[in-house]
């Protein structure tokens, strides 16, 4: 193999430290790189300056909100059309009620004392009949509504579940769970409330708008032209309400998804938490998280106070107006008793809904600015795209269980912010053949192994896999081809069965059962409690973690891979448990292509080769005996590692 000329900084990217970190607690490491692949909206500097990540301010394409709502309501076009039309006429139904009484007042009235009580009653059975549909209409309307509104909240925590698991690792590295976990609970709930509650409010006010105007204006043309005009500085109000209510939000959603973040990584690193005595100081932040968010809330029922007061200060300035006004009109016989009447009925139902709106607009303002988030983390796209055009991998030359060639040609690799980790290099590993990676903290060797996984794309050259380029496989064959063994083997909620089978979805009992007497997991699963139907837990807690890392080798035995990534698999292991983890790494590696990152050095004792990192280069190449009885880094290495033993 050949190396490059450029020498890179000795440090380990934050991308190659993440896996040391706690999957749930969503620290964000690496946050401010990106490794040199796509992404729509890549992390440049946002107006307010740094990392839009670090501000939790993914950055959108203009109209993506808006695009966003009218894909989750364009499946459902026909029930929306269904409940606006159920909506408009019980509209009608309702504001058909000052109508019948200033014809009651005007007709009604005066015909019941010439003794026809006709009038009267079919005034009086109107009422009723409007009275009632209102209300069945109304019935319709929200169980309409609320169908149409469960089913879009449905979809779209459907669609940040699925696209969150789409996005590649750099993504998740700089994003923290806990930010995913508020999209997908904190801010779906202020779209529910907005569809819920607010979309009615919004609907019930512009109709009970047109719907009085027009009357107003046609029972008398001044006093509907005085009314229209009120609405001017309504409306001014509304804008101004808007536009600072707009930043608040998006400063309450920002301070919530930082109390979850906080929660999520205490709760999740418990045990040191504990264990340094975390929780004094875990509190302070916490609560200093905790008033920021407290702050934010009380700005925003701030804004809608102001709403609030000034709306009723021009709605109720209007009414007296109004009423003096048409009073004096009466008064002088212009106007009739019955029309005023009306007329005031008309426009306290015109204003009575101003608070309704406040309510409406503070759900609106808080939805915008999360259906502004959620439309910045749909905008992302994996860096670590799928191939346009897949290509199959040829058959495996030794059948099944065999390994394939890994070609390293000309690969590079760096951060868009920069920061090159891997100088160009070449480098061979035949079918079949294991190869020991050490070096010191910060070498590359993770980073070597993710490019070999795909979790990163190179900035220069291509991996290939059998003389494929791995660019052009699709991730499903990728996959199947190669498999990664971490540090910490993660067990998700479930049977100890369920998590083997992980490797081969389809495959039976038997064979789960077979991959792990293989592996020498059966004899301590089926001590288990219920044996292989015994749930694990969260994170397999209820085993240790040398039980986990046989779990993790029975799931990749299973899946039987031609290549296989063992990333510092048994360097949190005590002895006993290395020792069993060794024997199974001998029973999965064996025919298999392997690239195993080892921290201890026993663990190169499995190797037919070894590859020694510094800063990024690979500078010692050979067979563990050969590089032993030199005077290299790895002979220093291993002369140091004997004498901790004897030691």
């Amino acid at each position: 193999m050949t190396a490059g000329p450029t020498t890179v900084p000795a440090h380990e990217p934050a991308q190659g430290r993440a896996k040391d970190a706690d999957p749930g607690a969503g620290t964000g490491a690496g946050a401010g790189r990106d490794a040199g692949g796509g992404g729509a909206a890549p992390a440049e500097p946002g107006p307010e300056g740094g990392d839009p990540f670090d501000r939790d301010a993914l950055p959108a394409p203009a109209g993506a909100t808006g695009a966003l709502l009218r894909s989750l309501l364009a499946p459902r076009r026909a029930r929306v059309v269904f409940a606006a039309v159920l909506l408009l006429l019980q509209q009608a139904a309702v504001q058909a009620g000052p109508l019948l009484v200033a014809y009651a007042i005007d007709r009604g009235v005066p015909a019941f004392r010439a003794g026809d009580h006709g009038p009267l009653v079919a005034v009086a059975a109107g009422y009723a009949v409007c009275a009632v549909g209102a209300g069945v209409l109304q019935y319709g309307f929200i169980r309409a509504s609320a169908r149409v509104n469960q089913d879009v909240l449905l979809d779209l925590r459907g669609r940040i579940f699925r696209h969150a698991q789409a996005l590649s690792v750099d993504f998740h590295e700089r994003y923290t769970s806990g930010r995913l976990i508020s999209r997908s609970t904190t801010d779906v709930e202020s779209l529910q409330e907005l569809l819920s509650e607010g979309l009615q409010e919004l609907i019930g006010v512009v109709l009970s708008f047109v719907y009085i105007s027009a009357m107003l204006l046609w029972l008398d043309l001044g006093l509907g032209g005085v009314a229209v005009l009120s609405f001017v500085p309504l409306y001014l109000l509304v804008r101004l309400y808007q536009r600072r209510a707009k930043s608040v939000f998006m400063t309450r959603s920002t301070a919530i998804a930082a109390v979850i973040v906080k929660f999520a990584e205490t709760m999740n690193g418990i045990r040191p938490v504990r264990a340094f005595r975390r929780e004094r100081a875990n509190d302070e932040v916490f609560a200093g998280l905790n008033h920021r968010h407290e702050r934010s809330n009380g700005d925003a029922l701030l804004e809608m106070a102001r709403y609030v007061v000034g709306s009723r200060l021009v709605a109720n300035t209007a009414v007296a107006a109004m009423v003096l006004w048409g009073a004096y009109r009466v008064a002088s016989g212009t106007l009739a008793l019955g029309v005023l009447a009306a007329a005031v009925l008309y426009l306290r139902r015109l204003y009575d809904p101003i608070d309704r709106l406040g309510m409406f607009l503070n759900s609106y303002q808080s939805a915008a600015a999360s259906l502004e988030k959620i439309a910045g983390l749909l905008a992302q796209v994996p860096s670590v795209p799928e191939a346009e055009r897949p290509r199959e991998l040829p058959a495996r030359r030794g059948g099944p269980g065999a390994g394939r060639e890994v070609v390293f040609e000309g690969v590079g690799f760096g951060y868009r912010t920069g920061g090159e980790v891997l100088p160009a290099f070449d480098l061979t590993i035949p079918a079949g053949q294991t190869v020991a990676v050490v070096g010191s903290t910060g070498a590359g060797k993770s980073t070597l192994a993710k490019l070999l996984a795909r979790f990163y794309d190179p900035t220069a050259g291509r991996v290939l896999l059998d003389g494929t380029d791995l660019r052009d496989l699709s991730l499903r064959e990728l996959r199947r081809g190669v498999v990664m063994v971490t540090q910490e083997a993660f067990l998700f909620s479930g049977t100890v069965a369920e998590n083997i089978a992980i490797g081969r979805p389809d495959a039976s009992r038997t064979e789960v059962e077979q991959a792990a007497k293989a592996i020498g997991a059966h004899d301590f699963i089926a001590a288990l409690p219920d044996g292989y139907d015994t749930d694990v837990r969260k994170r397999g807690g209820r085993i240790s973690a040398g039980q986990r890392q046989l779990v993790a080798f029975a799931r990749a035995l299973l899946a039987d891979p031609a290549v296989l990534i063992l990333d510092e698999a048994t360097s949190s292991l005590d002895i006993p448990g290395e020792r069993a983890v060794q024997h199974a790494m001998d029973t999965v590696l064996r025919g298999r292509t392997a690239v195993v990152i080892a921290h201890r050095l026993s663990t190169v004792e499995i190797a037919d080769r070894v590859l020694v990192m510094e800063s990024g280069r690979i500078v010692e190449d050979g067979a563990p005996a050969e590089l032993i009885g030199g005077d290299g880094r790895f002979a220093g290495l291993h002369r140091a590692w004997r004498e901790s033993l004897l030691g």
